[in-house]
């Protein structure tokens, strides 16, 4: 996959405030209150930032949590994990592959066949319905 690199302040006028300090800052939404936690669309989850194909529908399922929620990836290099110590926490953080946009994290407590939750910032994505 092709890196996509950029200054910070590119980032800022090609976002809105909100999706930049997710995607760039590493921000969080509240539960419940993104645009796809329940939506339930057919189609593929885009990276807002750069475009980059990142979840399928058919992954998505209702975690309970409040965010948007996949059993996994649509390709292992759709993604890259980095270890988040921050808040107190030991957690995996899960950003887009390309441009390393913050995308929210990974547990190991999802559904068969894979048994992870991506809970993934809905401000992060932009789901194009399948035709």
């Amino acid at each position: 996959m092709e890196k996509i690199e950029k200054p910070l302040d590119s980032w800022r006028e090609e976002l809105d405030e909100q999706q930049f300090h997710i995607c760039r800052l590493g921000g969080t939404e509240r539960a419940f209150t993104g645009e796809y936690y329940a939506t339930k669309t057919p189609g593929i989850y885009h990276c807002v930032c750069c475009g980059a194909a990142l979840f399928d529908s058919d992954a998505k399922y209702d975690s309970g949590s409040g965010w948007p929620s996949y059993f996994q990836p649509v390709s292992k290099e759709a993604i890259t994990e980095y270890e988040d110590f921050s808040h107190g926490m030991h957690r995996i953080e899960v950003r887009c592959g390309a441009c390393e946009s913050h995308l929210g994290h990974v547990f190991p407590d999802g559904p068969r066949p894979t048994g992870l939750r991506y809970c993934i910032n809905s401000a992060s994505l932009k789901l194009v319905p399948r035709a």
